[in-house]
């Protein structure tokens, strides 16, 4: 029934296998479709003090579907760490919420305020920060 709700309000989780990316293993990114859920997500965890990684991305931007398999590992890597896809498209009111301006941006989040932020495909620089932040 959680699934049908989920579905419902427009969050999922994103396998990697779903998309055209060679991997098969599941991703740990969760995305949002609408803002009524993302909106009860981040309710439910800006209290918390967890990072949690935005990926501000859009379907039709070559340098967020670069950096894609990058986030998918970095997922992975950092279990400790929530990652996030927000398609800028779907949720524009969220994206100017978080002042997005490029895309990809990569805002990190603990206890609900930004403490970091990566705009561009920056790989190196954006494991960096995660790295930093997550303790």
């Amino acid at each position: 029934m959680g699934s049908f709700f989920s579905s419902l309000l427009g969050g999922t989780s994103y396998s990697a296998s779903e998309d055209s990316s060679s991997s098969s293993e599941s991703s740990r990114v969760s995305i949002f479709h609408s803002a009524p859920r993302w909106q009860l997500h981040f309710n439910s965890v800006k209290e918390t003090p967890k990072l949690m990684v935005i990926d501000f991305s859009a379907s039709w931007c070559g340098p967020c579907k670069f950096m894609e398999p990058a986030l998918n590992d970095m997922a992975a890597k950092f279990t400790d760490v929530e990652f996030v896809k927000l398609d800028v498209d779907e949720l524009p009111d969220v994206a100017q919420e978080f002042g997005v301006q490029a895309m990809p941006t990569f805002v990190l989040l603990k206890n609900g305020k930004e403490v970091d932020r990566v705009v561009g495909a920056q790989k190196n620089e954006l494991e960096k920060k995660v790295d930093k932040h997550r303790c």
